[in-house]
């Protein structure tokens, strides 16, 4: 199947809690998935007939997420893999992502997963300081992902390692330092969630304990936006920042700097911070007006939401006028027309 130009999709199934043997301090699987039966081969037959039904518009994976799936039962594992794996042969979609825990990766679950077509593994390794896995419950060390993440590139998977900001015992600095580690690794993707505090977990107790204090919403967008610039300068794309919205995710907030359109607010701000740097030691420094083009896609990210973005720069006494270039990189842009006060 020639994928040129077609856009990548994911088929969802997810397989919640099921297998994972630690309660971690943030997980509760069914307020994050919103779902909570456990899927069967039948399901995934089903999920895929509804993804292609309406013609070859994407590039699609088949991808198993929630709980941790190399840590099923085996033959419940197999028998999912079973149903995914005809459609890879036959090309009807291009591979199976799976999810799973640093500790739950070996050899023989990894010639398993290569058996039935799994092209992509993601890791969740949440932090990189041991300090902080400890205190969340994790039950694996950050030396279990680093040879995790070792086991899969040498299989000839792609790699995918997720991380949390914001969780108890760990600190700008440190998610800084978690973000440094994983690259390192230099895994193909990355998903970056800032914790959200939910009831009946024990990160929920600990907020109501006055033991956790999480991030505002604020100081999460300005830490996620400086990880998302350091990831993508060194090449690793971020396909997910920010947890997806659910009605079940909202009513189990305890609390939390939860936004539905999160990733959008840490691209704003570093369009803004990138204009910043584009003016600094310049006469529009010091105020006045210019026009500044930006990719078609990313008008709203320049302006910020409810135009958040003019709005802070009109207090610097610069005012702009916002125009759209196609040949200018996304995030990307480009100031003319300066007239300094």
């Amino acid at each position: 199947m020639n994928n040129a130009g077609i856009k990548k999709g994911n088929i969802a199934l997810f397989v919640p809690h099921n297998g994972c043997p630690h309660q971690c301090s943030f997980c509760d699987q069914r307020s994050i998935t919103g779902r909570n039966r456990q899927p069967s081969a039948d399901d995934v037959h089903a999920a895929v007939r509804t993804a292609l039904s309406n013609g070859r518009k994407y590039d699609f994976e088949i991808a198993f997420f929630g709980g941790s799936f190399t840590a099923i039962d085996r033959e419940y594992m197999i028998s999912l893999l079973k149903a995914a794996h005809g459609y890879v042969s036959n090309g009807a979609v291009s591979g199976i992502r799976i999810s799973t825990r640093p500790d739950c990766i070996d050899e023989d679950v990894l010639s398993v997963l290569k058996k039935y077509g799994v092209t992509s593994i993601e890791l969740g390794a949440q932090s990189m300081c041991d300090e902080v896995l400890k205190a969340n419950l994790r039950g694996h060390t950050s030396l279990d992902a680093e040879k995790a993440s070792e086991m899969i590139k040498a299989g000839g998977f792609s790699l995918g390692l997720q991380m949390m900001t914001g969780l108890y015992k760990s600190s700008r600095e440190r998610d800084i330092y978690t973000a440094e580690r994983i690259i390192a690794l230099a895994p193909d993707t990355v998903r970056i969630y800032p914790t959200v505090t939910l009831k009946n977990t024990l990160l929920g107790q600990l907020y109501k304990n006055g033991e956790y204090t999480p991030p505002t919403l604020e100081e999460s967008v300005d830490l996620c936006a400086l990880l998302l610039e350091m990831f993508e300068q060194n090449n690793i794309e971020v396909i997910r920042l920010g947890l997806h919205y659910s009605e079940e995710l909202i009513g189990s907030m305890e609390c939390g700097n939860y936004h539905p359109a999160f990733r959008e607010l840490c691209e704003s701000r570093i369009m803004l911070g990138r204009f910043y740097k584009e003016i600094k030691d310049t006469e529009l420094e010091n105020g006045g007006s210019a026009e500044v083009y930006v990719h078609p896609s990313c008008v709203s990210k320049f302006t910020g939401q409810k135009r958040a973005n003019i709005e802070i720069l009109k207090k610097r006494g610069i005012n702009v006028r916002v125009r759209t270039d196609s040949g200018i990189a996304p995030l990307q842009l480009k100031i003319t027309a300066v007239n300094g006060k």
